[in-house]
């Protein structure tokens, strides 16, 4: 199924580009430096860029060429990360996408596959403030499909990579635990040890009608607010079948949701307000989720429950 996280965002349109093998020091000129596409415009860190036309054959491998080093920390898998970004097909002069210009930079985190593989490998141990220029050859990128008719099958992708931030994110919420008294009510496990926490739906109950977002840990840091993005950690269920739909436990990292763009009601209806550091048990209605729509493995009407940690605001 289409995974949660990209239900909340525009998705990166990620290019790649099949190549032959030719020499790229060989191929510099004024379009090429390094074997990538030259930038010819907007070429400090944070100035929005502009980039010639790739010239002859891509390469076959993932390249990740730096640009300019950043003195921050190296990202590493699981790291929440912002950055801003240009993003162009090899054989073209013209973006498909980009995030200069917008009134924040996009979110990501790195290696939980919300984003296309070539960025996840290419941003991977890439300083903080660094300005990375990545060539993603299809089989990391949206290979023999591509992505709607900007991004044609088996194209390589070129994109212009600011790293503005990046946060270390916690294995899990550590906050005080709270009684759950109600037998009406899921129980979520307790556990602070970063494995998978348990999700327990009750049998032959019917579900609430209304949201619930209670603590079941309850942390000390800050409010979370409708402009935050928030780093979380979830085991997401159907509360007819207790069947899980999607966890990031799978994945060992968070994933990042701006509330400003956070298109399930429930969700944000049930983080908005609640403490960083805090471990929620949401129990959120078909009028708050999905509606009469199915979703992946989500059949239609369901009744969504989730144990949430918010590990972090990035």
């Amino acid at each position: 199924m289409r995974r949660i996280a990209g239900l909340l965002v525009v998705p990166l349109l990620l290019l790649s580009t099949a190549a032959c093998g030719s020499d790229d020091k060989g191929s510099d000129s004024a379009e090429m430096k390094n074997g990538v596409p030259a930038i010819t415009k907007g070429a400090k860190f944070g100035e929005e860029p502009t980039l010639s036309k790739g010239k002859g054959t891509p390469p076959k491998e993932l390249k990740a060429e730096v640009l300019s080093e950043g003195k921050g920390p190296a990202l590493k898998k699981g790291d929440a990360a912002q950055v801003n970004y240009l993003g162009q097909v090899w054989d073209s002069a013209e973006p498909f996408d980009k995030s200069f210009g917008r009134p924040a930079p996009f979110d990501l985190t790195i290696g939980a596959g919300g984003v296309i593989k070539g960025w996840d490998q290419g941003l991977e141990g890439k300083k903080v403030g660094s300005r990375v220029e990545l060539v993603i050859p299809p089989a990391l990128g949206y290979g023999e499909t591509g992505s709607g008719d900007k991004i044609k099958p088996n194209a390589t992708l070129v994109f212009v990579v600011d790293i503005v931030k990046g946060i270390s994110i916690p294995a899990s919420a550590t906050g005080k635990e709270v009684p759950q008294d109600n037998k009406d009510l899921p129980k979520i496990g307790t556990n602070t040890d970063g494995k998978e926490v348990s999700v327990a739906v009750p049998k032959d109950v019917t579900p609430p009608a209304k949201l619930v977002s209670e603590y079941v840990l309850e942390g000390d840091g800050a409010v979370v607010k409708d402009s935050d993005s928030v780093a979380v950690r979830f085991n997401g269920k159907t509360w007819k079948d207790d069947k899980t739909f999607e966890s990031t436990y799978t994945t060992g990292t968070s994933v990042t949701w701006p509330m400003a763009q956070m298109s399930v009601k429930g969700l944000k209806d049930g983080i908005v307000g609640k403490k960083v550091g805090s471990r929620l048990l949401l129990v959120i209605p078909p009028g708050d989720g999905f509606g009469d729509k199915e979703q992946g493995t989500i059949p239609a009407n369901s009744t969504l429950v989730f144990s949430l940690d918010i590990v972090a605001v990035t």
